[in-house]
């Protein structure tokens, strides 16, 4: 059984403290903290915010480890809003000004769930780079778990509007992604070719993301021949007939919606120190074509490469950043980004690729103190977890 360091006492004066620095003053007045409370089955110091006026109604919870990290709490901005609905709280005041930056402690966190689910638990600024490929739409036996496209567009649009929440502002979103073939079903069909990238856009765009730029990821010619896509146009060269094999996909690159430069993100970061340590020296990529082979893993049959994933990290966070990829797979961004000194938080809901990342992940020497999160909650109510 683990035993907490902490008492009572202490437990509440953490809780106090992350009030003062995360939750806005017309917010924080009207919040009262319950009864600091240990759970031995989460191994956790658990302590509810309550409305002061009703502390009957809870309205979060704030989590504190055994050592007294706050590794789980609320968001500011759903709280206001359950205030608000509550009729306890006037909209929140915009705040300018030019003070320096503050990010959450959020430790290296893997959670196996529906991202929906997990990410309105972390507070605001809690990550500072997003990178992710969204699962395939039906165009392989074991991803079809979509009933149409419009509900696959629909899902990526939950997912990513939870991203949106807890991203720091005027930090980036980079999707991998390209347009995915859906094999015809018999010889008197057709196979059709999703535009995945371009429908995801509009997407994105009405969340709060600003498109910057798309990056094609290029890879060796002939990767794609085993897709099948081409054969035939070689074999008789009829007009209308061509298909090019697909050697390329997207990287499409966004940031969060904000009045505020990138110099601001830059001259106010909490750690100077970082952004100098980060700067991109000797050779990097000059165009937006990035010539990258393909990575292969027994357990999953579409991983990122590392140089991709380094790549990314490299140019859009700084040392100490969080990263997070609510489809992570097996892990890649996670040990990527522990490589370059960043931290992570990695969120899948697929059991076996969780329990590779766990067996991964908890190898000696790796990151300490990696928190694996496999609480039966961030399940979504349509989620059969027997079947993920």
């Amino acid at each position: 059984m683990v035993v907490s360091k902490l008492l009572t006492d202490d437990a509440r004066q953490l809780a106090e403290n992350w009030l003062r620095e995360w939750m806005p003053a017309e917010v924080r007045d009207q919040l009262s903290l319950g009864l600091p409370e240990w759970d031995d089955r989460l191994t956790v110091w658990r302590v509810a915010l309550v409305p002061s006026a009703d502390p009957s109604r809870p309205l979060g919870e704030i989590q504190i480890d055994p050592d007294g990290v706050i590794n789980r709490a609320p968001s500011p901005a759903m709280v206001g809003t359950r205030l608000r609905e509550l009729g306890k709280c006037p909209e929140p005041r915009n705040r300018s000004g030019n003070a320096r930056i503050a990010f959450p402690p959020v430790p290296n966190k893997v959670i196996l769930g529906d991202s929906r689910m997990a990410l309105p638990e972390f507070p605001p600024n809690s990550v500072q780079l997003i990178f992710t490929s969204p699962p395939y739409f039906n165009a392989k036996p074991e991803c079809a778990e979509y009933v149409d496209y419009p509900s696959y567009l629909e899902f990526l649009g939950e997912v990513f509007a939870a991203c949106h929440s807890i991203l720091a502002e005027g930090r980036f979103l980079v999707v991998n992604v390209s347009p995915v073939l859906v094999r015809r079903t018999s010889r008197n069909t057709a196979s059709k070719r999703l535009p995945i990238p371009f429908d995801l856009h509009p997407i994105l765009d009405r969340i709060g993301y600003e498109f910057i730029d798309d990056v094609i990821w290029r890879k060796p010619e002939g990767a794609g021949w085993h897709l099948g896509r081409g054969r035939r146009f070689a074999a008789d060269r009829q007009p209308l007939q061509y298909k090019p094999v697909t050697v390329t996909e997207y990287v499409l690159v966004y940031r969060k919606k904000t009045d505020r430069l990138i110099d601001w993100n830059l001259r106010y970061h909490p750690d100077p120190a970082a952004v100098e340590r980060s700067l991109i020296l000797g050779e990097y990529d000059k165009t937006n074509v990035w010539d990258v082979t393909p990575s292969n893993h027994k357990a999953h049959p579409a991983i990122f490469p590392d140089e991709l994933v380094s790549k990314v990290i490299r140019y859009y966070s700084f040392e100490g950043d969080s990263v997070l990829d609510p489809f992570a797979g097996t892990g890649t961004v996670g040990r990527v980004a522990t490589a370059m000194g960043r931290r992570f938080v990695l969120i899948e809901k697929r059991i076996d690729y969780f329990e590779t990342m766990r067996q991964e992940l908890s190898q000696p020497g790796f990151a300490a103190g990696v928190d694996f999160d496999d609480l039966q909650y961030y399940w979504s109510a349509d989620d059969d977890a027997e079947s993920l």
